[in-house]
């Protein structure tokens, strides 16, 4: 049975995503992952961002853009938000904290508790 991951993305981020899957040449589409932090052994994770499916499920669709992942981290990415931010100072996604984990200072990892 295929499990329902429901992660949102808000309005500017599906802005963003749409634009840079355009740019990498898969629009429409893009796959999200979670990068273990490889400074120190506290096990943080990181949201990377990139064109294209790489193999992964459907996990969230909103304004003509497919949001992709691998299915086993389905359980890490279910019920979150994904957000994207842009100042003078540059830009970049954002995810909610899951429950029992702590947020990292940058926004856009964090580590379960």
């Amino acid at each position: 049975m295929t499990e329902i991951v429901n992660l949102s993305i808000s309005q500017t981020a599906a802005s963003e995503l749409s634009r840079q899957a355009s740019f990498g040449g898969s629009p429409g589409e893009m796959f999200i992952d979670l990068i273990k932090d490889d400074i120190g052994s506290e096990g943080w994770m990181h949201i990377k961002l990139k064109p294209g499916t790489f193999n992964g499920s459907p996990i969230s669709r909103t304004e003509g853009i497919t949001l992709y992942a691998d299915s086993k981290k389905f359980s890490l990415l279910k019920d979150l938000k994904l957000d994207y931010y842009s100042d003078l100072s540059g830009g970049g996604f954002l995810i909610s904290t899951p429950k029992n984990a702590k947020r990292c200072a940058c926004g856009s990892g964090f580590k379960l508790l």
